[in-house]
């Protein structure tokens, strides 16, 4: 305590007040829960960020360190390819008949694939059926491919052949382009409706077929719906001009809307069902009562 008559020094008197706010304020503290609380939770984000920072430079520290080298990268195993199968005994026989006619012999996973000459279809497979060792005198199936980018034969007829008795299977396949091939139902019958599906999906043409015509679509039908050129979505043509009824705009209008929904079935009797529902002003979906 300073003397009486002497001046104060400067800066004493703030100091004890300093450490008595101090104590108040700890007091105060002390007294009221939440000021412990909310110091509590201030600390603990103060070392969470601390410990963040920490982490970042160990990790940008490590980063920095060059560590042992890695491994090289194992590349990922090739599948299987087709190999080249002129050696099998099945197309040394072939090619001992009909020479160039037999193009390319391929064997992929056990499956035998024979590349022939278009002209020469009808003959390679009557000998195939006939075959003293594996006679294939099964068609399995018969269906085609399209390939836009070949010019000159944009579609590949093949023929899945298996021989009963001796449980082979062989693949044959004919490239051609608009003139077609020759009909195989004078050694397999059963290649008649296949033949006429292809026809009527692809557009080859079968010499010789006995029936040659459409056998899924309308035989007025125009375009072959399989081939990589045609739309995939549905569109009016002159088929459904010519056979079924017109629509109004306001009808025209819900049926899209019905389409964009998926409401509607896009086949041929479904959408004559739906236009006749509307020419005859039945409510097509009509409200709950």
């Amino acid at each position: 305590m300073a003397e009486e008559g002497k001046p104060t020094e400067p800066g004493s008197e703030p100091n004890v007040k300093t450490e008595q706010l101090a104590e108040d304020d700890k007091q105060a503290r002390a007294g009221n829960p939440s000021f412990s609380s909310a110091d509590s939770e201030k600390d603990a984000k103060i070392e969470e960020a601390k410990a963040r920072v920490a982490a970042a430079k160990d990790a940008a520290q490590k980063a920095a360190t060059p560590g042992p080298p890695r491994a090289p990268v194992k590349k990922k195993e090739e599948g299987p390819k087709p190999v080249d199968a002129s050696a099998h005994p099945l197309v040394k026989r072939l090619r001992a008949k009909f020479g160039e006619a037999i193009i390319e012999a391929t064997e992929f996973l056990g499956q035998l694939s024979i590349r022939i000459d278009r002209s020469r279809v009808l003959e390679v497979c009557s000998a195939l059926r006939d075959d003293v060792t594996t006679p294939f005198n099964y068609l399995s199936d018969l269906t085609c491919v399209h390939y836009p980018d070949q010019r000159d034969a944009p579609f590949e007829v093949i023929y899945n052949l298996y021989s009963i008795a001796a449980n082979e299977r062989v693949r044959l396949k004919a490239a051609t382009n608009g003139a077609g091939v020759e009909s195989v139902t004078s050694v397999w019958p059963s290649a008649n409706w296949p033949e006429r599906e292809v026809y009527d999906l692809f557009g080859v043409k079968f010499h010789n077929h006995p029936d040659l015509r459409r056998i899924l679509l309308p035989p007025d039908w125009e375009g072959h719906p399989l081939r990589k050129d045609y739309p995939l979505e549905f569109v009016e043509n002159r088929w459904t001009e010519n056979h079924l009824p017109e629509f109004t705009d306001v009808q025209q209008e819900q049926l899209e809307q019905r389409r964009a929904y998926g409401l509607e079935i896009l086949s041929v009797p479904q959408e004559r069902e739906v236009r006749e529902l509307f020419r005859t002003g039945k409510e097509v979906m009509p409200k709950d009562k």
